[in-house]
């Protein structure tokens, strides 16, 4: 029989990965049309500067392992969040959209003002996509693996 932790942390990793794989191939298809490679040195360029784009398939791995790591951060702070916010455990669909919405104001307004990929100015038209895509590839697969355990 598994303990509860051990229950939680596997739905956290399951959750990471799905919502981390749903929203680079969404980057990927819908933002980058299917460039995979340019995507992945776009997220390394946020950290290293135009090395990014100077190095070899490192820097495509190392824009993997920087996309990951991020996503897990965002994945695990709703988990931490989850138990004690009785919002997020009756409204789950809400609340994982709201999380999107989230997720997609953090990076916007604070990461990326401080990497070397700092966003346009704010604008719904332009802004649209990455809302949606962080809305429903990962609050809303976040927020309902959550709400399973």
């Amino acid at each position: 029989m598994k303990s509860r932790v051990q229950s939680r942390w596997r739905a956290l990793l399951m959750a990471w990965v799905i919502a981390g794989t749903l929203d680079i191939l969404a980057a990927i298809f819908f933002l980058a049309g299917g460039n995979a490679a340019g995507v992945f040195r776009y997220i390394a360029h946020g950290a290293l500067g135009d090395a990014a784009y100077e190095g070899g398939v490192e820097m495509v791995m190392l824009g993997a392992v920087f996309h990951y790591f991020i996503a897990f951060c965002f994945t695990a702070g709703y988990f931490f969040v989850y138990p004690h916010a009785a919002f997020l455990r009756k409204k789950v669909i809400i609340s994982g959209l709201l999380y999107g919405i989230f997720v997609w104001s953090f990076m916007h307004f604070l990461v990326l003002p401080l990497t070397h990929n700092p966003p346009a100015p704010f604008s719904l038209a332009g802004d649209w996509k990455n809302i949606v895509i962080l809305m429903f590839a990962v609050g809303l697969p976040v927020a309902m693996i959550a709400g399973r355990e």
